[in-house]
């Protein structure tokens, strides 16, 4: 177990070396350390949680039409309190309808979804948060300011409250990982640079839904089920977790897919995953270690946003995999999964 008096750099000590030469880098800084300092005192609230009851209560919907639960909205309310004071013009979050501002004339913005995986709190599975930091327009206009590509991000990151807490960061200089020291209250560094794993034999996928899939996800996923007897000529495993967050952390450190498609039910048309504080964090952070992140065609840093509770499709992880689902969607042979004319596609082995 890491301990007060381990060598590796903390994270206070990697920010207090970056970022200090501009207004929006100390911006950043600020609010990448205000945002782990709270997430510390959040695990210990989880932690607590079925003492304290936070989980039980009435529950509503939040903006984006999702269960609230009360730990979601107490969530929510310790990390604007964090930020509040810094060099932030608003928040923006699942939780809420509209963005909340903060200082006026703030250089930056902050975007999260405050607990991810709300549904496996009552089962002491994996949660987590998920946040990204855009500049603010100079029009100080918040909600525009949160509506931009992925691709002006200046940091993105996720924290997994799980047998270890841990935060996963990038400022664009690669996706670094941290582990919570419980002795020191610190974020301790165990990965720097992390380069996403190219073979994993590992994807992600919620199978229940597999009846509503459109047929070429149903021909990419009957492929892998088929193993070593089918086209790809190898087996495969699947993990779902349930939580964006955890799936994320495993695929940065082991390599694999994940795929949250679109499918034909009336909710799931456009996608499930929220573009502006979800899919566009984890398709920074999958970038910066060398994956891949897009709607199962087109790159996700590169779709504009359009509210700011939008949902999107999402595909991450191994490049080359990503890449193979784009194939399963866009070329002919896709939505002829069952003709054994088209075996072909089990020349794409990556």
């Amino acid at each position: 177990m890491l301990t007060a008096t381990s060598t590796r750099p903390t994270l206070t000590d990697v920010l207090a070396d970056w970022g200090a030469s501009s207004t929006s880098g100390r911006a950043v800084v600020a609010a990448i350390g205000a945002i782990a300092a709270a997430s510390v005192e959040l695990a210990g609230m989880i932690a607590a949680s079925p003492l304290a009851d936070a989980t039980a209560g009435e529950r509503a919907s939040n903006a984006s039409g999702d269960d609230q639960k009360p730990l979601d909205v107490l969530a929510e309310a310790h990390f604007v309190s964090a930020l509040s004071g810094l060099d932030v013009a608003g928040v923006c979050s699942e939780e809420s309808a509209d963005p909340i501002p903060l200082t006026t004339g703030g250089a930056i913005v902050v975007s999260l979804d405050p607990i991810d995986g709300s549904s496996n709190i009552d089962i002491n599975a994996p949660i987590g948060t998920i946040f990204s930091i855009l500049p603010a327009l100079p029009s100080g206009d918040l909600l525009a300011s949160s509506l931009q590509p992925g691709r002006n991000q200046l940091a993105a990151g996720v924290i997994v409250y799980g047998p270890s807490t841990v935060l996963i960061v990038t400022v664009g200089d690669g996706t670094d990982v941290y582990a919570l020291d419980p002795a020191s209250g610190e974020y301790v560094r165990t990965h720097r640079r992390v380069e996403l794993p190219v073979e994993s034999r590992e994807y992600a996928i919620n199978a229940s839904n597999a009846r509503h899939w459109d047929p070429g996800i149903r021909s990419y996923v009957s492929d892998l089920v088929d193993g070593s007897g089918g086209p790809r000529g190898m087996d495969f495993n699947m993990r779902w977790l349930a939580a964006l967050v955890a799936d994320t952390y495993r695929i940065l450190l082991r390599g694999g897919i994940y795929l949250y498609p679109r499918d034909e039910r009336p909710d799931y048309r456009n996608g499930r995953i929220r573009l502006v504080y979800e899919a566009n964090p984890v398709a920074f952070l999958c970038h910066q270690a060398g994956g891949l992140a897009t709607d199962g065609v087109d790159p996700i840093l590169d779709a504009q946003p359009t509210s700011l509770h939008q949902k999107t499709p999402l595909v991450f992880g191994s490049r080359r995999k990503v890449e193979r689902v784009a194939k399963y969607l866009t070329e002919p042979f896709s939505s002829h999964e069952d003709s054994p004319l088209f075996n072909r596609r089990g020349l794409f082995r990556d």
